[in-house]
């Protein structure tokens, strides 16, 4: 795995050059795509899966294909290009860019060392004086959920106080010699933006990105109570969504930023040379290559790097909220750019999925019908659900007779404990599963509803029961005195 800031300057500065050309050229020919053709895709999706609201941009060079909002928000208003919901991690390239727009400037270095810039980032761990803005921004710092749990610990309110948090960390691996997928990654670069540059991180970003390029609609919020009831999204059940908050958390710079169909089709087309549609200039070309230049595992930096099932250049970027989802990505050799909004959760990953259509679409594939299986998941649970009330209510009625004639040592009443110790632990049974990522309990509702229904109601149950028996056995030796 190559290491971040490692290799010759001058190989990098001609690739980096190289590829900024390859943005720049023309576009490779392509079948047209028209807006009656992006609605189709996108309504059909609607019409198979349960997705109150999405919008979408879909861009061609520097020319908007299609900006619309489908379905209703949250709070009932139609979804319109101009509607403002959340893009999720999707913001870490605006994180990105922003620190590149300092180093293109002079004023930052992408191998300086973070500590010397930022003296405040300290953690448990010395190895961490050795991290670099490079190695934050690609994911390569060492940092990882395993070693700094951010979301199941107290949420910070200010970057400021996510990199204070932080002090406890502990560093999973060396900088610079493996990649994690790390929010608090990017927070410490969004607390950088704002040392270097003497200002808040959202100011900075609306000052030299969002408002030359006219993103009106887009800005950058640090916590959940920040987001306006446009951004409101909802969790599924039984293929019915229902609105619902987004549960506390802290995504100043790791996934803050608000946006736009409209807006996001700017920020596509900016991404082609680092020009907006009315040719305002905010980074180089050079710096626009960087941003999508692979460092390390298919990251670049704040974008993944890779290719389309048809084998064609793919710059990309997902974003997960637990009520809403994001999706952006660029097709270098044909120049289309596509980003999309919905208002369901991470668990449906109805973005992504509208984006891999509209990709779909763009390269002439036939893409697979959309499907959703969560209301015949959900119907399944909600069956066992009601199926736990039989065994609950058969072992309180027998709970005296289950004491009568034997011997009750405590061991026999710990297994009626088990769904209780699950329930209370559930969340680090996912974060294993999802690969060590760490996983706050208040999530899980919004993961997975249905089956919090049903470990809720199970541990519930069994502790009737263990207090019936308990109740059952008081009896029994009060009445042998």
């Amino acid at each position: 795995m190559p290491g971040a800031g490692r290799g010759s300057d001058t190989a990098v500065v001609i690739t980096t050059m190289l590829t900024a050309l390859l943005l720049v050229a023309p576009v490779a020919p392509a079948a047209a795509v028209t807006a009656a053709d992006v609605d189709a895709v996108v309504e059909r999706y609607r019409a198979e899966v349960v997705v109150p609201g999405v919008a979408v941009a879909v861009t061609r060079g520097g020319t908007v294909v299609r900006t619309a909002g489908y379905g209703v928000t949250g709070d009932g208003e139609p979804v319109t290009d101009r509607t403002t919901m959340a893009v999720g991690s999707v913001g870490k390239s605006f994180t990105a860019l922003a620190v590149l727009k300092l180093v293109e400037d002079g004023r930052l270095g992408l191998d300086d060392r973070v500590r010397d810039r930022l003296p405040e980032f300290t953690t448990a761990d010395p190895r961490s004086a050795a991290i670099t803005v490079r190695q934050l921004l690609a994911q390569t710092s060492g940092l990882a959920d395993t070693g700094f749990r951010a979301f199941s610990g107290p949420q910070p309110t200010d970057l400021r106080g996510a990199v204070a948090a932080m002090r406890d960390a502990r560093l999973v691996a060396d900088p610079g010699t493996a990649w994690h997928y790390h929010n608090p990654n990017y927070q410490v670069a969004a607390r950088l933006v704002e040392v270097v540059a003497g200002r808040p991180f959202a100011t900075y970003l609306r000052e030299v990105v969002l408002g030359p390029l006219g993103m009106t609609d887009s800005r950058a919020v640090d916590r959940e109570y920040e987001l306006p009831p446009s951004a409101r999204g909802h969790v599924e059940v039984l293929g019915t969504a229902f609105a619902a908050p987004e549960p506390a958390g802290f995504g100043g710079g790791s996934g803050g930023v608000l946006s736009s169909a409209r807006d996001l089709a700017s920020w596509l087309i900016a991404h082609r040379d680092g020009r907006g549609p009315d040719g305002t200039a905010i980074v180089s070309p050079a710096t626009v290559a960087l941003a999508h230049t692979e460092v390390a595992d298919g990251y670049a930096l704040g974008w993944f790097a890779h290719r389309t099932p048809s084998g064609a250049r793919l710059v990309d970027h997902g974003g997960d909220l637990f009520t809403a989802t994001a999706y952006q990505a660029l097709l270098p050799d044909s120049g289309y750019g596509v980003a999309v909004l919905a208002n369901t959760g991470l668990q449906y990953r109805a973005a992504q999925s509208v984006g891999d259509r509209l990709i779909a679409l763009l390269e002439g594939r036939t893409s697979p019908p959309p499907s959703d299986p969560t209301p015949l998941v959900d119907g399944v649970l909600l069956a066992l659900t009601a199926a736990v009330v039989v065994p609950v209510a058969r072992g309180v009625r027998r709970a005296r007779r289950w004491v009568v004639g034997r011997r009750v040592p405590v061991v026999r009443l710990l297994p009626l404990l088990l769904p209780a110790v699950l329930l209370g632990t559930v969340h680090r049974v996912v974060g294993h599963l999802y690969r060590g990522r760490d996983v706050a309990w208040r999530q899980i509702p919004y993961l997975y509803p249905t089956f919090t229904v049903l470990l809720g109601t199970t541990a519930l149950g069994c502790a009737v029961v263990l207090v019936a028996r308990v109740v059952a056995l008081g009896r029994r030796r009060f009445s042998e005195e």
